[in-house]
């Protein structure tokens, strides 16, 4: 069937308005809205091919449903002047690329929408309606569907019911009964979504609920009944209406050609440059001053220079190039290759940048029709090896670790990286995004080229070696240009904080070389020892399956939610925990690990699920993750991803294996030193406690460290009123479940359930925890105080840990984010500590002229593969350095194994 696509535009104005940040033209004018919904539509057009199309916007002023309920919409607060600013140019831009525009007077966009869609319907027209509205989800059924194009949630009628709990035909009722704050139109109080599926679910219908009021029980009960008479208007607010006359046939929104005209002026004078460059070229749009600006004031004065991109086609200008970048203070640096993955990715093209506003692009290995000659790459590479490697030439570059391996990839040891805009962004803003993208909107309001508008994506996607040269030439400049400008800006920001600077250029700049090196060294595993796992692990799964039939009475999909569900709490009855967002019991592992408490199939499906996971994850996956080059796993190290300052392993994830199951450290047995060789494990003992008693200087605490006391047994002690030899195994096991449990802002509820305790009980421990070490609370109270006023809380070293959901409205976000707050410190200090730690190690082998080589971190450990007549010396020295890295207030206390393989030395 035809597909008619309708689009929400006052949705997507509204939406676009608050995710983006103030961007500004050159003059001061407002720009994001206009760029985002025209964004959104461009991404709209190219992933749903229409016969027929709208954008639909609301009027000014009132609609007929104000004079229903004159208090409809009456409390929203007045569109903010920037946004307004911006409705007659995004009016004027949409009709210029060709969509249809409708808005008509005294009538919402809902209902010119729903009365299209209905239309449609009847004349044989599927509809794809784009908004971020739940009320329009009641228009869904077998030729409507609803599309969210932020959270990319298609919805059909079935979609619909698994999101809300009620299908289409029921979405009226749901909202006439939960009510629309934002529109004003109030619902029954206290009945909130759960409810409301709940009593649909029972009386079928808003009408058979209103029906059974008098026997509903209860405060909301009450509520109902109080609110019966308001019900019909509620109902026929949030109705849709789907006949409205005068309205085009949907078979007559077909789209116009493109006014390029108008189109050149607007992108003009809100300075889309890619956008420009679609219609006239690069270097038409070259020409066009500062791109979007986040304030006039906040652009640095080089914002205002018109670019300079050079081609580099000839050795003349490659030679004036070179003289460039052998006498600038600082050069920008990026690589334009193959592939994502740095092992297997060969360069492309070479872009630098010694100016804002000039740059150049080198391409050494298109392959586009009608490609001018390039010069050689490997004359290229050979003329700037010794630049490339010159530790005294300074460079910039973003995410500098994987431009190193791609010159590693070509014989080429980079050298001299003074900067990494990534790593200065993740300093100053460990919270937001670093791609050079969002770093370019966030600090340069400059919007630049996307790397899919270049090479598409998905299926059709192609290389960067295929793009048209003039084209990838602009994009690779660009890149080079903006690392610059994005470093003019952070670095200044950083020198200005003390406590920054030290964590950017004392710990992240060193760990950034070690962590490039431990991936480059990797880890060699025995594939054929996890072949042999993995046909273990194999046939205890099929065990575990033929027991679940057994238990279950019949064969079951154990990995089936729903047959899941109706086997446990319809065939054997066992008690419901929680539900799914639709009403359906849960399953999840929260529940099954509730339920294997008492019964014995929650307690196998876990068991399956965990050497399911294991299984897929690691001993069929890592063997073929094998490098066939070097016969090692080189796992990926993110050291901008977490906020705490940890890094995150991926590719394979080694940070996750299990160490509490018999399973999980089989498969550590697999990560083995080569003949010759061990494996070391260099640990941090209890280092997070040891944190806590730092920063919050308890004195207890601080005594029971210092004078190596068994922490648990001490705080066993304070806690029951005996000795520490009068301590039993379970005042230890409560003693260590409330220290580690308030590290991470366990409450008494969470005590309670984890050690099996009534709750009253769990809080008498709590509080006499704290009673004993006064400090602790007191750090506590201090953290969440902190990060109410500042908005972040600092490492010990002056790392700042972000937390933007600290003074939300929302209960839940805000008290997780208190939690966080608490632990945060912590967790960093202790991330701080390990990135030193390595980097002293690394230095150390190094000045040694050792051949042991770091080829792991997790968390609070470091794995060596130690040639054997080192091992002496290497395991004499690795405490005396990891301990004295720092100095806290307490000693710092490394533990260090060996083995033949990992699980043997940890």
């Amino acid at each position: 069937m035809p597909l008619l696509l309708l689009v929400d535009g006052s949705s997507y104005l509204y939406r676009a308005f608050h995710a983006l940040p103030d961007l500004r033209n050159a003059d001061g004018e407002p720009t994001g809205a206009i760029y985002g919904v025209l964004n959104m539509l461009r991404r709209l057009e190219n992933d749903h091919k229409a016969d027929y199309k709208a954008v639909v916007f609301d009027p000014r002023g009132k609609t007929f449903r104000d004079d229903w309920y004159p208090e409809y919409k009456a409390h929203r607060p007045p569109m903010p002047d920037d946004l307004a600013r911006q409705i007659e140019p995004l009016h004027a831009a949409i009709r210029a690329a060709g969509w249809p525009l409708l808005m008509v007077d005294g009538v919402e966009a809902d209902d010119v929408i729903g009365t299209l869609a209905t239309r449609a319907a009847v004349d044989g027209i599927d509809t794809l309606i784009s908004t971020g509205d739940k009320d329009l989800t009641q228009l869904v059924g077998p030729h409507v569907r609803w599309y969210n194009t932020m959270s990319e949630e298609l919805l059909d009628a079935a979609g619909v019911e698994a999101k809300f709990g009620v299908p289409p035909e029921r979405i009226v009722d749901y909202l006439a009964l939960v009510g629309d704050a934002v529109d004003g139109v109030p619902g029954v109080a206290k009945c909130g979504p759960k409810t409301a599926v709940k009593w649909l679910g029972q009386y079928g219908s808003l009408d058979g609920i209103v029906a059974a009021a008098p026997e509903i029980k209860g405060v909301v009960g009450q509520n109902l009944r109080d609110h019966l008479a308001f019900l019909p208007l509620g109902r026929k607010l949030v109705t849709v209406v789907c006949d409205l006359p005068d309205l085009p046939a949907p078979d007559a929104l077909t789209a116009n050609p493109p006014d390029a005209d108008a189109l050149r002026g607007l992108y003009r004078r809100y300075q889309f440059r890619s956008w420009l460059a679609e219609i006239d070229g690069p270097a038409a749009a070259a020409d066009v001053p500062a791109r979007t600006v986040s304030a006039p004031d906040a652009v640095p004065p080089a914002e205002k220079l018109a670019v300079d991109y050079d081609t580099v086609l000839t050795w003349a200008q490659f030679d004036a190039w070179l003289e460039k970048i052998e006498n600038a203070a600082l050069t920008a640096l990026d690589t334009e290759t193959t592939s994502l993955d740095s092992f297997a990715a060969r360069i492309v093209g070479i872009s630098l940048s010694v100016e804002p506003g000039e740059a150049c692009y080198i391409p050494l290995a298109h392959t586009a029709p009608g490609v001018a000659d390039q010069l050689p790459r490997d004359e290229v590479l050979a003329r700037l090896k010794p630049w490339l490697e010159a530790v005294d030439r300074k460079k910039v570059l973003q995410n500098a670790k994987y431009d190193q391996h791609v010159f590693a990839n070509h014989g080429i040891a980079l050298a001299g990286v003074a900067h990494d805009t990534l790593l200065q962004s993740y300093v100053v803003e460990s919270d937001k995004g670093h791609d050079l993208g969002q770093l370019c909107t966030r600090h340069l309001g400059l919007e630049t080229i996307a790397y899919e508008d270049l090479c598409g994506k998905g299926a059709k996607q192609i290389g960067f070696d295929q793009v048209d040269l003039e084209r990838a030439a602009t994009y690779a400049a660009e890149d080079a240009d903006v690392t610059l400008r994005i470093h003019h800006v952070l670095h200044p920001r950083l020198a200005a904080e003390p406590g920054l600077s030290r964590i950017y250029h004392d710990i992240e700049l060193p760990a950034r070389q070690v962590i490039w090196q431990m991936e480059r060294t990797g880890i060699l595993i025995d594939g054929e020892l996890l072949a042999r796992q993995s046909h273990e692990m194999g046939q205890k799964i099929m065990a575990l399956e033929a027991r679940a039939y057994e238990l279950a009475g019949q064969p079951f999909n154990l990995a089936s939610p729903k047959q899941l569900g109706e086997i446990l709490f319809g065939r054997l009855g066992l008690p419901v925990k929680k539900k799914t967002a639709s009403g359906a019991p849960s399953t999840d592992e929260e529940v099954l690990s509730e339920l294997a408490l008492d019964y014995p199939l929650p307690q196998l499906l876990l068991e399956h699920r965990s050497l399911s996971k294991l299984k897929g994850t690691y001993t069929d996956k890592l063997p073929r993750m094998i490098n066939p080059d070097t016969g090692r796993v080189h796992t990926h190290f993110s050291q901008a991803s977490v906020v705490t300052g940890r890094l995150a392993s991926s590719d394979p994830n080694l940070q996750n294996i299990p160490v509490r199951t018999e399973e999980g450290r089989k498969i550590r047995t697999a990560f083995v030193a080569p003949a010759g060789c061990s494996i070391v494990s260099a640990d941090y003992s209890q280092i997070e406690l040891r944190i806590m008693a730092h920063l919050s200087g308890d004195a207890r605490l601080l005594d029971a460290f210092a004078h190596g006391e068994d922490v648990h047994r001490a705080t066993a002690g304070e806690i029951f009123g005996v000795t520490p030899l009068e301590v039993g195994p379970d005042q230890r096991r409560v003693a260590k479940s409330i220290n580690f449990g308030l590290i991470y802002g366990m409450s008494a509820f969470g005590l309670a359930r984890q050690l099996g305790l009534e709750r009253s009980a769990a809080q008498t421990y709590i509080d006499r925890y704290f009673n004993r070490y006064p400090g602790v609370a007191r750090y506590m109270e201090e953290a969440r105080e902190a990060a109410r006023q500042q908005g972040y809380v600092e490492t010990a070293f002056g790392r700042r840990l972000w937390f933007p959901e600290i003074r939300s409205s929302n209960g839940n976000r805000r008290q997780a984010a208190e939690r966080a707050a608490i632990n945060a410190p912590m967790q960093g200090t202790a991330a701080d500590l390990i990135k030193l730690a390595m980097v002293a190690v690394q230095g150390w082998l190094e000045r040694s002229g050792l051949k042991s080589r770091l080829v792991l971190q997790v968390h609070d450990e470091l794995v060596l593969e130690v040639p054997d007549d080192e091992l002496v010396e290497v395991r004499t020295h690795l405490p005396r350095l990891m301990g004295q890295v720092a100095e806290l207030a307490v000693p710092l206390v490394v533990e260090v194994g060996v083995g033949a393989n990992w699980e043997a030395a940890h």
